[in-house]
């Protein structure tokens, strides 16, 4: 039986098997479809103290890696299908067969930003098309940029990113915003924002450099155009991973993991960082903290035990 099993290899779950790896509790980190996280989605990382230079994404990635194994953490591919509580401790089925037993599980699958799922998108990810208006913004600059969605993600993202582009455009499938009244007023105040009604992205055009424009189809009339940008920014919301722990552990409306601020969860032994319970920040640098204070609370926990 293994004393913590860390489920996801994002930058949270990497930082708990650093923490409990130099805590000797020889944490196995279990990846799932998503290797890396989104981290592994983006170029170069500005806002992650410590790199004055930047880093890259993926480079971060592989540098958490190797230091949570210099300290004795165990990888291992896999993805985590069924989740079963038995007496004091936890079952994970792997990939539908094989079964994995813990005394304690850090929850950290992220969650994974919804795309367009055109084939286009996926050939220019992180040479153009991204998710993360904070961590991306500032590339562009001077730029003129579209912004797909029309919740309140998309207007907070497009009058964030007016900062640096000289024109953002929210690109909206229908004739009416979803977005509040307030995140409206705002949107349509900014003199660098602009809308363009019942569109959607039909594909995304680009060089090896990265993106020149996009192809949109009106969803009335059915007539494609061509629009020219530098970038496009995606705010269709996120789907945290989280499916097969929902009848057992608490989430919220969207269905993200409810924790407390010790980043536990209502099972005992369980906590969850990074991404699948944080529904505000969503930062590599908040994910990493959530991950050290998550692998910290599974020391004490696993201490406590051991004095009963």
């Amino acid at each position: 039986m293994e004393k913590v099993i860390i489920l996801g290899n994002g930058i949270a779950g990497l930082t708990a098997a650093i923490y409990t790896a130099r805590a000797s509790l020889s944490p196995l980190v279990l990846s799932g479809p998503e290797d890396g996280g989104q981290l592994t989605l983006t170029n170069e990382v500005e806002n992650f103290p410590g790199f004055p230079e930047g880093v890259m994404g993926p480079q971060l990635i592989v540098n958490a890696k190797q230091q949570a194994e210099k300290f004795g953490a165990k990888f291992k591919t896999g993805i985590a299908t069924k989740f079963e509580k038995k007496e004091d401790h936890y079952i994970l089925t792997v990939d539908d067969k094989e079964q994995l037993e813990t005394e304690t599980l850090i929850i950290a699958t992220g969650a994974s930003a919804r795309w367009m799922d055109i084939p286009s998108e996926e050939k220019f990810k992180g040479k153009g098309v991204s998710t993360c208006a904070t961590c991306d913004g500032f590339f562009y600059k001077g730029k003129e940029i579209i912004i797909v969605g029309g919740g309140d993600s998309a207007m907070e993202e497009a009058n964030f990113l007016t900062k640096f582009a000289s024109k953002v455009t929210v690109v909206h499938r229908r004739d009416a915003l979803r977005a509040s009244k307030i995140m409206q007023d705002k949107f349509f105040k900014n003199p660098k924002t602009d809308i363009l009604w019942n569109k959607v992205v039909e594909e995304v055009i680009g060089t090896e450099k990265g993106v020149t424009g996009v192809k949109l189809k009106d969803t009335v009339t059915g007539e494609i155009s061509d629009f020219v940008c530098d970038g496009v920014f995606l705010a269709l919301g996120h789907v945290p991973n989280t499916s097969i722990f929902k009848e057992l552990l608490k989430v919220n409306d969207q269905g993200y993991l409810i924790t407390d601020r010790f980043m536990k969860t209502d099972l005992e032994g369980v906590f969850a960082a990074g991404d699948v319970q944080d529904t505000r920040y969503r930062q590599a640098i908040t994910a990493a903290g959530s991950g050290c204070q998550a692998a910290m609370e599974v020391e004490k926990y696993l201490e406590s035990k051991e004095t009963v």
